[in-house]
């Protein structure tokens, strides 16, 4: 079976950013009840910015990094559930902003926090089909946008950002799981005519994606005939330090193995697996070969997984 691999990667953060002091400034709360509960310090916040400006800005750094040309492209893929707009979609946003060619596939997925690895498996579908040998699947998010200041509950939990990734077909081993039940009551974001807050039910959400990340992991370890030692790293949607380590736990993995940086950016729904993807491969995290093991878990309920190797 052809694999995906992932020729290089960018991310875009806000220019403001929102430390838990900024936070309890806001909203009743404090750095103290944030971070020993998520892990998260701080995030960063759209203020002159829009979600398009975040996705073509990460969408052109790994467009850049990648050395190819534009016209190699055969799709362009956002994930966010934070547009700009209805329509145009963030992809139509990002090919016009990138100059990118008219005869490509520009297109958004609204998969919440599991959006970046359905983009993947949806780009595998579109390169096998297609003479062009590369897409570019991107996840960004404004949450700022659609937070209640009023519930410190979820307030301080989200972030903005963009990741993206061009990627290519390849023989390397690739698995991919994707799941969903509908389940608006534990997470959702409102649609036109109501107030357009995150509504979550922290403790729904936290039991589903604890139970949710280290099935998807055996999941994806026995599609591909392979076993937790043959994984170099973890990179699991960036939601609360506690739903990461609880996973590690479940499967007997080092919590060492499984990247974190919510500290630094908070939960950015479907841009954490890329961000953090981004950051491990400039900082060398990340090297030739490595068996890479990517879960996201979120509103929908979705759940989602992409074993590839870098």
């Amino acid at each position: 079976m052809k694999g995906l691999r992932i020729i290089s990667t960018g991310r875009a953060l806000p220019s403001k950013c929102m430390t838990n002091d900024d936070m309890s400034r806001l909203v009743d709360t404090s750095d103290e009840w944030i971070s020993t509960r998520t892990g998260i310090r701080q995030r960063y916040f759209c203020e002159a910015e829009g979600n398009a400006d975040l996705a073509a800005a990460a969408a052109g750094l790994a467009l850049k990094r990648s050395g190819i040309a534009p016209g190699q492209l055969c799709a362009c893929i956002v994930a966010t559930v934070t547009p700009d707009y209805a329509t145009p979609s963030m992809g139509c946003m990002v090919q016009r902003r990138l100059g990118l060619p008219e005869d490509l596939p520009c297109f958004d997925i609204s998969v919440g926090c599991t959006g970046f690895v359905y983009g993947l498996q949806i780009a595998r579908g579109l390169l096998l089909q297609d003479r062009r040998p590369y897409a570019l699947v991107v996840g960004s998010e404004a949450l700022s946008h659609v937070l209640d200041f009023a519930d410190r509950s979820t307030c301080v939990l989200f972030g903005d950002g963009a990741g993206a990734a061009v990627v290519t077909l390849d023989e390397t081993p690739y698995a991919c799981v994707l799941g969903s039940r509908g389940d608006p009551a534990a997470l959702s974001v409102a649609g036109p005519g109501l107030p357009r807050a995150i509504h979550m039910d922290g403790p729904a959400v936290f039991r589903f994606a604890v139970e949710a990340l280290p099935r998807c992991a055996r999941t994806l370890l026995d599609q591909a005939g392979l076993t937790l030692e043959d994984i170099r790293w973890f990179v699991p949607h960036q939601a609360n330090a506690r739903i990461i380590s609880s996973a590690a736990r479940r499967l007997g993995v080092p919590p060492e193995r499984f990247y974190q940086n919510m500290e630094r950016y908070g939960n950015t729904s479907a841009a954490s697996i890329p961000i953090a993807l981004d950051e491990m491969s400039q900082q060398g995290l990340l090297q030739r070969g490595d068996r890479i093991l990517c879960i996201g878990f979120g509103a929908g309920l979705t759940w989602g997984g992409a074993l590839l190797e870098w």
